[in-house]
């Protein structure tokens, strides 16, 4: 365990594991950094990888904002704090967090590689079913952030994850409620609500990848579709399943990005297997 202080006086305490090229792993705000086990096992076989806190959360500082704004600026001072260059693997809120670092300091992050969720957020969603494109189902989600913080999170990720059964989803309910207090909580999802990360999406071009299972009613496939066009120069790849349940998809991509030399035919294999079309 280690503690990077940032000039706001916030500690952000974090965790690393193998070595090699540093791959962070960004996770969203309702997901602590073992959830994602599976992936961080398999990428610390040949990387340098990071697990944090974001501000808040865990053992990191409890002061906001808990904005995603802020979150990008602790990112870009985590990041050059542990020796960049980095490639970012973000889920959820942490996609959108991770895009808005690399695109304001490229020369700290290689490439963002979002495997759970959608950084450009609801200009992706518009025109679908996805229930992140819904202000109604939105707003009703926000209201019981607000009032009813374990029910909000049971939703959350019941609706995102309909293999979980009743005592996992309990268990994650529980922990998540503690490792991130209701307040921080609902600030961090009000922000990511109004988040609009197209254009940053854009100034990355090619450095981002966004991979799509489409299984997840908030973004269906419908959505990668979508970004295809709105963020053309990026590799939108439809996948066979999620982060969590195929972490090894996740880690194919990240070593191929990290391979040396980026016209490599390793890193040219991290480009779309299919185009959503």
């Amino acid at each position: 365990m280690a503690t990077t202080r940032l000039p706001d006086g916030v500690e952000i305490h974090w965790d690393q594991r193998g070595e090699g090229p540093l791959v962070v792993i960004v996770n969203q705000f309702f997901s602590e950094a073992w959830v994602f086990e599976g992936l961080t096992s398999l990428l610390a076989e040949d990387h340098r990888v990071v697990t944090y806190d974001p501000r808040g959360t865990g053992r990191s500082s409890r002061m906001g904002p808990y904005e995603i704004e802020a979150d990008a600026r602790d990112l870009v001072g985590l990041v050059a704090s542990l020796g960049p260059p980095a490639v970012l693997v973000g889920m959820g809120d942490g996609s959108n967090r991770a895009v808005h670092a690399a695109a304001a300091r490229p020369d700290l992050v290689d490439a963002v590689v979002c495997a759970a969720g959608n950084p450009v957020g609801a200009t992706a969603v518009e025109g679908t079913d996805g229930l992140a494109g819904s202000e109604s189902v939105l707003e009703a989600l926000m209201s019981m952030m607000e009032t009813d913080y374990r029910g909000a999170l049971r939703t959350m990720m019941g609706t995102a994850n309909p293999s979980f059964d009743e005592e996992t989803l309990r268990m994650r309910v529980a922990s998540t409620s503690e490792n991130c207090p209701q307040d921080v909580a609902a600030e961090r999802m009000r922000s990511w609500i109004n988040d609009r990360a197209l254009e940053p999406a854009k100034v990355l071009g090619d450095r981002l990848w966004v991979l799509e299972p489409g299984g997840n009613p908030w973004f269906p496939i419908e959505v990668a579709r979508r970004s295809r066009v709105l963020i053309p120069e990026a590799h939108i790849r439809e996948v066979e399943d999620g982060a969590l349940s195929r972490p090894d998809i996740t880690a194919d991509v990240v070593r191929a990005l990290t391979a040396e030399g980026a016209g490599s035919p390793e890193r040219e294999r991290a480009a779309p297997i299919r185009d959503p079309s």
